[in-house]
């Protein structure tokens, strides 16, 4: 009997918009500015990968033409040809001088008027549109609508965590608003979610923490495919990297440079968590004999002339590699070009070593594919995108990235077990290749898009109702020790109950823990990342999804804080004891007090009379933090209600100890939850509109939530 055959498939048209930006097909001139950089790569990449595809009969990718003297005649061309089916058009968009894209949103509707006529031209209208960014988005939109093909969609960022981040670094909402146009762009990003069949993103987290905030959020139509790896630029050792410059500036570093080497690449960023690596390295003397630690923290001339973030992480740096005595066991190179990562890799793999990703948060994490792709073994944090990483290359292990032994541990015996080490290089070059090149990620690509275009019948598209929360305007902030954490049935209540509503609630944790203890606080209680956590009794605050830093509450409560004349003056005072350094920070002092020897209140007066400005909390009956005068949690919260626009008389407030006491009172929708045993707020209890709840832990969250009625109907929701 013979086999029925297979009918033959219909070799797809495809095109890609990428509008901003300087996009060609070789010699891309990445990091040129902040508009040309990684995904001018990836839709390149993508365009040849496509047109190197017997079932693609051919692949645009549409960008902005330029005439300019100022940058190369080449984004003058109309046409460029990637390859015998795969091109870029280049087509007018209103002024020909290349401009940033945040100035280009009024010149889209003729960009896509000029790519409505450039696609008519065509023998044949195109099977399916990607577009890429916010701008492309809203072109992608109209042309879809107008053809009557589908449309499919990558974010690359997306307005509203943007929005955070520069928030966070300090720049005001009017002028956000004016230099990004942030506005628009998020408009247009709904747009798009609404029109798109398909949004592809590079993580599952991608989709639930940042999709998960727009209104057209519809997380059936989101899909992962994580971006292709460059396997013709990172790929195993040969001899030519032993001698290579980055190698003879590395040796000049170390005492025995022939030794393993267990590397760490990354930006200088205190989320990247390398003095934690370091701290583990330096108190393993069994790691330190088998292996040279490599730390590769972006590039510096003068630490003193970088930012103050990059300038703090380097400085720590050093500081743990001297508290260590680590000379001569691990290098720290000053410069590195960007194609020496590579050789970085290839050298790691030579000597039998290991790549460490220690970071807090890790969305994605690029470069363990690429360490994977040079044979290279590797230990990585156990959020985010390493785990999918692993689980598919099965090439290395996930640590804790905050249990400092359990990771040198994990380190030292993916060294010594050579059997194991064997097996996680060969895993890792196969795991790439099958899951994480070009031609996998087109693969994958095209199992998603080809059903799109094969449906027979008209495309349907939905139109939910559409609930407006572009800033949302009700906020949950609770304390993390005995509000939240303490009982699990009712923390698990709370927690659904806040992800039901996390379009419209913004949820937020105080607590006077450090930033790396509360996070392994929220891990070992499987607390999803807040959007704000509030940390070191409100001396320092975090934005999702990237844990982004607001410095500028750095700076601003740095105002007449003195710490070196706080201890000085606290140093030998009867009832106070200094608390070990990890739970010091540059704006907390922290020390436990004996409250039947001294109070609170009196060592604010005698630091006062010390001519010190500061705020002085005591908590839990038995510790005593010293912050900066403009520093609380109370104040943090105010400062998070002003930058992200959430009103205090929506807020609801939930605290157990003295230190929470000003963000309780005041217009917020305080809470005190019943522990019983705590009793420093209970002078609040004379202070109308603050409920004490009489359940305890997150249960007493939950009573709150209904005695204030919280959250409010959403206007427009049945």
């Amino acid at each position: 009997m013979k086999k029925r055959r297979q009918p033959v498939k219909k070799p797809l048209f495809i095109v890609l918009i990428s509008i901003h930006g300087l996009v060609r097909g070789h010699d891309m001139e990445l990091g040129r500015d902040a508009d040309t950089g990684g995904q001018v790569k990836y839709v390149v990449e993508l365009t040849r990968a496509l047109g190197e595809r017997p079932d693609v009969e051919k692949a645009i990718l549409l960008t902005r033409r330029v005439v300019d003297e100022a940058i190369s005649p080449d984004y003058a061309q109309v046409m460029e040809p990637l390859s015998d089916k795969a091109s870029i058009v280049r087509i007018e968009c209103g002024e020909e001088k290349y401009l940033r894209k945040e100035l280009l949103w009024d010149s889209l509707d003729n960009f896509s008027d000029n790519v409505f006529t450039f696609l008519k031209s065509q023998e044949r209208v195109p099977d399916l549109l990607h577009s890429h960014y916010a701008d492309a988005g809203y072109v992608g939109a109209r042309l879809s609508h107008q053809l009557g093909i589908p449309l499919v969609h990558t974010g690359h960022s997306l307005g509203r965590s943007k929005r955070l981040r520069l928030l966070a670094s300090g720049i005001s909402r009017g002028q956000i608003e004016d230099t990004y146009k942030m506005s628009r762009r998020i408009e247009a990003e709904e747009t798009t979610l609404s029109a798109a069949e398909r949004i592809i993103t590079s993580t599952g987290q991608e989709i639930e923490e940042q999709y998960g905030l727009y209104d057209f959020y519809q997380p059936e139509r989101m899909c992962v495919i994580p971006p292709g790896t460059d396997l013709d630029h990172f790929y195993p050792p040969r001899e030519s990297e032993k001698e290579s410059p980055i190698a003879r500036e590395l040796k000049r570093f170390l005492h025995r440079p022939t030794k393993p080497m267990v590397l760490a690449l990354s930006r200088p960023d205190p989320k990247k968590n390398i003095v934690t690596l370091i701290d583990a390295y330096g108190e393993s003397p069994q790691l330190q004999e088998a292996a040279n630690l490599v730390v590769v923290a972006g590039n510096r001339d003068d630490i003193q002339d970088m930012d103050e973030g990059a300038r703090g992480v380097l400085n720590d740096i050093l500081l743990a590699i001297d508290r260590h005595d680590l000379y001569g066991k691990v290098a720290y190179p000053k410069h590195h070009r960007p194609e020496e990562v590579a050789t970085l890799f290839r050298l790691a793999t030579a000597s039998r070593g290991v790549f460490v990703n220690p970071a807090l948060t890790e969305p994605f994490g690029l470069t363990l594919l690429e360490a994977a792709a040079c044979g290279l073994p590797i230990v990585a944090t156990e959020d985010g995108g390493p785990i999918d990483i692993i689980r598919n290359c099965r090439n290395g292990h996930l640590v804790d990235p905050l249990d400092k032994e359990a990771m040198a541990e994990t380190i030292l015996r993916t060294l010594v077990d050579k059997k194991e080490w064997r097996s996680f290089a060969k895993n890792g070059l196969a795991g790439v290749r099958h899951h994480y090149s070009w031609q996998a990620h087109v693969e994958k690509y095209l199992d998603v898009v080809r059903p799109l275009v094969e449906k027979t019948a008209p495309l349907i598209r939905m139109a939910p109702i559409r609930r407006r929360s572009i800033s949302r305007k009700q906020a949950l902030f609770a304390e993390l020790d005995l509000s939240l954490i303490g009982e699990n049935y009712s923390l698990t209540a709370l927690m659904q109950t806040l992800h039901a509503h996390r379009k419209t609630v913004l949820f937020g944790i105080v607590t006077g823990r450090r930033l790396d203890n509360a996070l392994a606080t929220l891990r070992k209680h499987k607390i999803p990342q807040p959007d704000v956590l509030i940390s070191g009794q409100g001396t320092e605050i975090h934005y999702a999804p990237s844990l982004t830093q607001d410095t500028i509450w750095n700076r601003h409560i740095n105002h007449l804080w003195n710490p070196r004349a706080v201890r000085e003056t606290l140093r030998e005072i009867p009832g106070l004891s200094l608390q070990p350094k990890q739970h010091q920070s540059a704006f907390k002092i922290s020390y436990y007090i004996d409250t039947t020897v001294i109070s609170g209140q009196q060592v604010r007066q005698l630091l006062q009379h010390n001519e010190q400005a500061v705020n002085v909390l005591v908590s839990f009956g038995q510790y005593l933090d010293v912050l900066p005068l403009r520093a609380s949690k109370g104040l943090a919260l105010r400062w998070c209600s002003e930058q992200l626009d959430f009103p205090l008389e929506s807020t609801l407030v939930a605290g157990v100890t003295g230190a929470d006491a000003d963000m309780l009172r005041g217009n917020t929708l305080g809470t005190v939850v019943d522990n019983r045993h705590i009793t420093e707020l209970s002078e609040l209890a004379n202070i109308e509109g603050i409920h004490f709840s009489e359940a305890s832990f997150a249960a007493g969250i939950l009573d709150a939530m209904t005695h204030y009625g919280f959250p409010a109907q959403e206007e427009g929701a049945p």
